[in-house]
């Protein structure tokens, strides 16, 4: 009778074990570049920045090739990541910098008093995913650039989700790499850094001598700061499950870089014109190599992570994703027609970043998995940002109790039958005011929506996807179709702010 117990203990801690491995949760990192190009990745077709390491992910894995931001710009981007609402229903809509509380530009004024630092908060109300991942026994974490809700609100990482947060909180204070401080959960971490304002080359100095450089590269470079909490983050939680939300500042501007990759693409790319700089950023003696060097150490610090979760045991069951925020910068110092930064899209002031173009919102995409996702694959289904929160919720299994409007691209990561949009969806109260739509393979577009009514353009993206071709003459039923589609989606934003007045007449 005794033998008999003990082999049906046995044979019930056996089954309760392996139902346990089967069933066990992944890890979920996610890396989100800031401003990098469709074209700005070896993998993407990149000719001459190298990045070994996201490559070798891509290969590992599978490459998201029609995969959108939610927004051209940093802050709305990041807030539809976060809650899994388009911008037609997000509370963030666009980037407001609060500047009616003061100087909330300078960073001397912001050290001082950090009631002037971070962007407008989110509602109380809002939930994120991390918040969803916490409840189901997730260990959250966050380093990086949050833009979402300055220090005094309740909108900062540690009220919404994170058990763990190390970066900026305002994305104004990203606009140097060499901060006077970070934040560490809800308290300043005072770096090594003096306070440098912005603008052009001091007179009197030489743009090509660099000594007159040198009080723009200093002691605690952010990147690299940020980087390290991301290790020790993954480190202490190796017997957990967590989610690490890394939002890389790399490579948005100012031009600042470790010394050892400026000096590899100095020997690579040869001589170069100075950047002297304007009252945006600052002044930089090599900005092509420079700029190059901010994505491969991005590519560098992929890589340590990737290293760390192999050390750990742990990366076979990590999923990664890695993508971009938006397009790349339109700014002059950032050479978008010598990287080809956008790719197969157009290179152009107004299709990049700030535009709901193509080269604004459509992002590099990589996401590995190795326990599900077969590796060297790809998925050509249209995806967003506003997509993850419902990602998690099916990978997890534990439905969502807030909506959101996002549908699961699971199913498309492990080569099931996948559920597609209705239509893809953003709205831009910036930048003369925007609205897009996708059907399939179509793009529609209205811009100048701040000076009243526009026609929509339609594009055929599998023919055109520069979006040279405006065929709306020749589709008047598909037109009809995305304009109510248009209305559909559209809810007047809670921040007047965030308004495009003839959305609501």
């Amino acid at each position: 009778m005794k033998i008999k117990l003990v082999f049906i203990i046995l044979f019930i801690s056996l089954s309760c074990s392996d139902k346990k491995q089967k069933n066990e949760h992944p890890n979920i990192v996610y890396i989100l570049a800031d401003d990098l190009g469709y074209g700005e990745l070896g993998v993407f077709g990149q000719k001459i920045i190298e990045t070994p390491n996201i490559d070798q992910l891509a290969k590992e894995g599978m490459i998201l090739t029609n995969h959108y931001s939610g927004s051209p710009v940093c802050a709305p981007a990041r807030a539809v990541l976060l809650t899994g609402l388009h911008s037609g229903n997000n509370p963030v809509r666009g980037n407001d910098e609060w500047k009616d509380r003061g100087d909330v530009w300078s960073f001397e004024a912001m050290f001082k008093n950090p009631e002037l630092e971070g962007q407008r908060p989110m509602p109380d109300s809002t939930i994120t995913v991390a918040n969803y991942l916490k409840l189901n026994g997730y260990k959250t974490g966050m380093v990086g650039k949050w833009g979402l809700g300055a220090p005094n609100t309740n909108s900062i990482p540690n009220n919404k989700g994170f058990d763990f947060f190390y970066g900026y909180n305002c994305q104004r204070q990203a606009h140097t790499l060499y901060p006077s401080h970070l934040w560490k959960n809800k308290e300043r971490d005072v770096l090594n850094n003096m306070i440098v304002d912005k603008g052009a080359l001091k007179e009197g100095l030489d743009p090509n001598d660099i000594e007159s450089y040198r009080i723009y590269n200093q002691s605690d470079y952010a990147p690299t700061l940020m980087h390290d909490q991301a290790l020790k983050f993954i480190d202490r939680n190796r017997d957990n499950k967590f989610f690490l939300y890394y939002a890389s500042p790399l490579p948005h501007l100012p031009l600042q870089a470790p010394k050892k990759w400026v000096d590899y693409y100095r020997e690579k790319l040869g001589e170069e014109k100075p950047y002297i700089g304007d009252e945006g950023y600052y002044p930089n003696q090599f900005p092509k190599a420079t700029y190059a060097g901010m994505i491969s150490y991005l590519d560098e610090q992929v890589g340590e992570i990737v290293t760390k979760l192999k050390e750990i045991g742990k990366y076979e069951n990590t999923i990664i994703v890695f993508t971009s925020d938006n397009g790349p910068t339109h700014v002059a110092q950032v050479d978008i027609d010598f990287f080809n930064s956008a790719g197969i899209f157009l290179n152009s002031k107004k299709t990049v970043k700030g535009s709901v173009n193509e080269g604004g919102i459509r992002v590099p995409t990589i996401a590995t998995w190795p326990m599900k996702i077969q590796s060297g694959t790809i998925s050509d289904h249209p995806s967003t940002f506003y997509d993850f929160f419902a990602t998690v919720s099916d990978i997890i299994g534990n439905p969502l109790s807030n909506e959101t409007d996002g549908i699961s691209y699971y199913p498309s990561l492990i080569g099931k039958e996948q559920k597609v949009h209705d239509y893809l969806y953003w709205e831009f109260p910036a930048y003369g005011g925007q609205q897009a739509i996708r059907i399939d393979k179509w793009k529609g577009i209205k811009r100048d929506l701040l000076k009243g009514s526009a026609d929509l353009q339609l594009y055929d993206l599998s023919k055109d996807p520069k979006e040279l071709n405006n065929l709306a003459i020749n589709y008047p039923d598909l037109v009809d179709k995305m304009e109510k589609l248009l209305k559909e989606a559209h809810t007047k934003a809670t921040i007047q702010k965030f308004n495009i007045p003839v959305l609501d007449q």
